[in-house]
């Protein structure tokens, strides 16, 4: 009988633990190294798009995120006044393609992923690091704690300040500060009706999502410097400031957040892409390939779609070949729409306001199809599924 080959995943966030579980079902030994001491207790949400519930359900847990998450229903966007620029029925999305977006706790989904891989694959406070590529005639070698192991396949899932990156690829500049930074945080949702969707003002916007706990998830993001934090470390403050002039209810949305349990994070993305997602038997994946600002919602669905393409192919020059331009294709859209949110002289403002009323009359899921109407590779029908069953908030 034939050896199992070894794979090794560097990171366990949510694009090394699909790739890992992705492999393990292909029939690969596969051993996850994760540097920080426990899997992303991160207290924000995640939006999961059509094109990554497809992937999702190529590892088999689509229909268990489709089961817990929260279906986008009613939305739209904002002036920071109020106004409705327009309004969107999130539902056409289902009907479109077959799907629709869910969010969900992305811990939960963290948990999902690490819950089917075999016992002992993932370890902890196991910081890995590639100090050979290997190639078709040897075995890439990895740098364990206390120990170095060889690996027929490296899959580096660590993120956006990767280490392998800059080691397969020293002349690449690497990620680019966008020049927004972004808040996270989660609070309990109020008894009485909360617009949904995103409010857009001067260089900055905020967002409103429902989570499957009674609960909302909040983000904003505005134009800063790079490497600031908020005075005392009170990034709460530090919304409150930026936003609480803004309309209502998010102001008090903000203020109810425990200071303890907002996030900031600047936001870089891979301006320039990469000129190959792998050398040797290594494979870049998600952020450590392809970082994007959030503006689109795709950063972690990306990575899934790496990862079931990965495991499915294995040949890591077809890899590269499959998901290079169409994950830059996904940097571009999300640049171009912070472009948007950037404007900031209040004539630029207005006119960008009224391109998006606009906008509302435009073909949307047609505008939307380059994102969302993607297939797994093997997909033998173009046709998206029959839409499922609307799920009750907060079932």
């Amino acid at each position: 009988m034939a050896a199992r080959r070894q794979a090794v995943v560097i990171g366990a966030g949510i694009g090394g633990l699909s790739a890992a579980l992705a492999l393990d079902q292909q029939g690969w030994d596969v051993a996850v190294f994760e540097r920080a001491a426990a899997l992303e207790p991160v207290g924000s949400g995640l939006a999961v798009a059509p094109n990554a519930l497809r992937a999702l359900d190529v590892l088999g847990l689509g229909d268990e995120v489709r089961a817990v998450a929260v279906r986008q229903g009613e939305g739209g966007l904002r002036r920071a006044s109020g106004r409705w620029l327009l309004r969107t029925d999130l539902a056409r999305i289902e009907r479109a393609f077959g799907d629709p977006v869910v969010v969900l706790p992305r811990p939960v989904l963290v948990g999902m992923l690490a819950d089917r891989l075999p016992p002992g694959a993932l370890r902890t406070s196991a910081p890995a690091r590639v100090i050979d590529p290997g190639s078709k005639e040897r075995p890439a070698r990895v740098r364990i704690p206390a120990n170095e192991c060889p690996a027929d396949l490296v899959v580096a899932a660590d993120g956006i300040r990767s280490a392998t990156r800059a080691a397969l690829f020293p002349d690449h500049p690497g990620p680019r500060y966008s020049g927004f930074t972004a808040w996270r945080t989660v609070v309990t949702a109020p008894n009485w009706p909360v617009p949904l969707g995103e409010t857009w003002g001067r260089g900055a916007l905020t967002g409103v999502v429902p989570l499957p706990d009674g609960r909302l998830y909040l983000y904003a993001a505005a134009l800063a410097p790079a490497g600031q934090s908020a005075p005392d470390g009170d990034e709460r403050a530090e919304l409150l400031r930026r936003f609480g002039s803004w309309c209502a209810p998010l102001p008090g949305l903000f203020a109810a957040a425990s200071p303890e349990a907002v996030l900031r994070n600047d936001v870089y993305e891979m301006v320039d892409p990469l000129p190959s997602y792998h050398a040797g038997r290594v494979a870049l994946l998600g952020d450590a390939a392809h970082a994007m600002s959030p503006f689109q919602g795709q950063g972690a669905c990306q990575a899934v779609e790496d990862a079931v393409v990965l495991a499915h192919t294995c040949d890591l020059a077809h890899y590269t070949a499959a998901r290079l331009p169409r994950a830059t294709g996904m940097v571009d859209r999300s640049r171009r729409v912070a472009r948007a949110v950037a404007v900031r002289s209040r004539p630029a403002v207005l006119l960008r306001d009224l391109g998006l009323a606009l906008a509302g009359r435009l073909p949307l899921m047609r505008m939307a199809a380059p994102m969302y109407d993607w297939r797994p590779p093997g997909a033998d029908t173009p046709a998206p599924p029959e839409p499922r069953p609307p799920k009750r908030r907060g079932a």
